[in-house]
Parts: structure tokens; C-alpha cells; sequence
């Protein structure tokens, strides 16, 4: 049914865009497409499982900690990573993000072991497995409210950090030319690194949502999530947060859309048939803006 379609495609969506926030918001201040975050993603659900299996933590103190685990890893990616190669060809750096997302997956098997692992349910509140309202034939369930809620807090936080905080301004300028902003005197190296820490914290949220929702997880889950929420990144508009999180929503119905009308298996080939035609007939993306040399 259509109606309920849509609402499944809007829980799809608004992780999507918990995700691709992430890449755009490093794209847009070093231009560099940091395909490891789908790998900082995945391992926000296996942290929050592990606080909750081995350290017994009610569920949103696990969540709480499993964000400031994947903002400092955010953080030290870019320190270990990416900042050596500030000045080098984006190819290398490039090279080097697809090389930290392989590094990272391989290190989750090894810790947490390849199969998929089921989200500790009896930390989940029983409620949320019940429906929260029901219209006509459209039921929505307090686990999708719950993952409203939070998404849409998260993006409006971020909205406000971005739009009315100092350091907000900071990743603006050095969105707009690096050099003007060091000699403006911003700390640029500083700036970068709040910036993947922001993306990392959210992109572990949307990881463990995705766990909860789907009560699975597992060590390539980053790679796929990562790619559909990259689509979503370049379909609002890649470089624009307000164009990553309405190319996710949209990305996200078109996704459950093409699954219930179409055919399961298909749901993947539809967000990347999103990203190409995108791509093809709107390179800068819905929101987007075009491309400046900011040399």
C-alpha cells in the first residue's frame, strides 16, 4: 500500500540521511569523498552492542558512549589518514579512503567475527515493538517515531551548529577557500577535525538505529549504506548539508518505493540507477550549486 510505503520510506530515509550529512559535510570542507564512514557507520552499532553485552549499559548511555567512540576514531582518521596528505593529489587521498573503509571492515571481522550478530533486543524498550498509530491500514510502530525523533533532532543540531555557532562559521569559510580562512586566522587542521568528528557521531547513531530496526548487524553492512547514502549525498547536492538530508529522504522512498512496486532484490539497483541519472542530468545535484576551482 502506498501510504504505508511511504512511511517505510521515510524511516529508511531519515538514516540515509544521518549518514550521507557525513560525506558531504567532509567533501564540502576538503573536497575529499571519505568512503570510510560507512566503516565508522558499522562500527557505531557493533560499540553500542558491545557496551551493552560486556559492560552491561542500558541502552542510551551505550548509544551515548558509541558516539564519542566513533568521533574520536573520526577524529584520528583524519589525523593518521588524511592529514599527511592535505597538499598531495586528491587522487591519493582517494586511494587512501578506500584503503581505511577495507582496513577498518577487516579489523571489525577480526574482532566481532564475520556472521551477522542480532542487536541485543532486551536492552531495546518492549513498546518499541508496538504500534505507535494507526491510520486506516498505515501502522507506524514507537521504533520508527523513536528513529524521527532522533534523526530529526540530530539534523536540526546540526543545523544550528553549522548556522549559528563560531566554530559553524569556521567550517563555512573553509568551505568556501582554505587559504582565506587560515589567514583569517582559523585553525584550519582544527576545523577539519570537528568536522569528521560531527559526521562520525552521527553516521554511529545511524548505525545504531539501522541495528535496532533491522535487529542485525554485521561487518560489511558500511559498504552498502555507504554507497546508498554517497547517492544521497550527490542527489540533494554534494558539498550541501540541507541537500543531504532531503537527498536521503528522497533516496529512501524511492528505495522502498521501487521495492514494493517492483521487486525486492531491485531496491539496491534503484539508488544507484538514483545516483547515475543524477549524475548524467544534474551534476551539482537538486540543491546543489556548481563546481568552483577553489585553487
Amino acid at each position: 500500500m502506498l501510504e504505508q510505503q511511504l512511511v517505510n520510506g521515510l524511516t529508511l530515509g531519515l538514516i540515509y540521511a544521518l549518514i550521507a550529512v557525513g560525506y558531504t559535510m567532509v567533501y564540502g570542507v576538503i573536497e575529499l569523498i571519505n568512503f570510510a564512514h560507512g566503516e565508522i557507520y558499522m562500527l557505531g552499532a557493533f560499540f553500542c552492542m558491545t557496551f551493552i553485552t560486556m559492560f552491561g549499559l542500558p541502552l542510551f548511555p551505550a548509544i551515548l558512549l558509541s558516539m564519542v567512540c566513533c568521533l574520536a576514531l573520526g577524529i584520528l582518521i583524519d589525523i593518521v589518514a588524511y592529514r599527511p596528505l592535505r597538499k598531495a593529489p586528491r587522487l591519493a587521498a582517494l586511494i587512501t579512503a578506500i584503503g581505511m573503509s577495507i582496513f577498518l571492515q577487516n579489523l571489525a571481522m577480526v574482532i566481532w567475527g564475520s556472521r551477522p550478530t542480532p542487536f541485543p533486543r532486551s536492552a531495546v524498550p518492549a513498546i518499541f515493538s508496538e504500534t505507535a498509530f494507526q491510520f486506516s491500514n498505515v501502522n507506524i510502530s514507537w521504533m520508527q517515531v523513536f528513529i524521527y525523533v532522533v534523526a530529526i533532532s540530530l539534523m536540526i543540531g546540526l543545523y544550528l551548529i553549522i548556522s549559528k555557532t563560531r566554530i559553524g562559521t569556521a567550517m563555512r569559510a573553509l568551505a568556501q577557500n582554505q587559504v582565506s580562512a587560515s589567514l583569517m586566522g582559523i585553525n584550519v587542521n582544527r576545523v577539519i577535525s570537528f568536522t569528521f568528528a560531527l559526521g562520525s557521531s552521527m553516521g554511529a547513531v545511524a548505525g545504531v538505529l539501522v541495528a535496532m530496526f533491522y535487529n542485525s548487524m554485521y561487518p560489511t553492512m558500511g559498504y552498502t549504506a555507504g554507497v546508498k547514502a554517497f547517492a544521497a549525498a550527490v542527489l540533494g547536492g554534494i558539498g550541501s548539508v540541507p541537500g543531504a538530508m532531503f537527498g536521503g529522504i528522497v533516496l529512501g522512498i524511492a528505495e522502498t518505493l521501487g521495492a514494493g512496486y517492483i521487486s525486492s532484490p531491485y531496491r539496491d539497483g534503484v539508488a544507484y540507477a538514483v545516483m547515475i541519472l543524477v549524475i548524467l542530468f544534474r551534476p551539482s545535484g537538486i540543491l546543489g550549486k556548481a563546481v568552483v576551482d577553489k585553487a
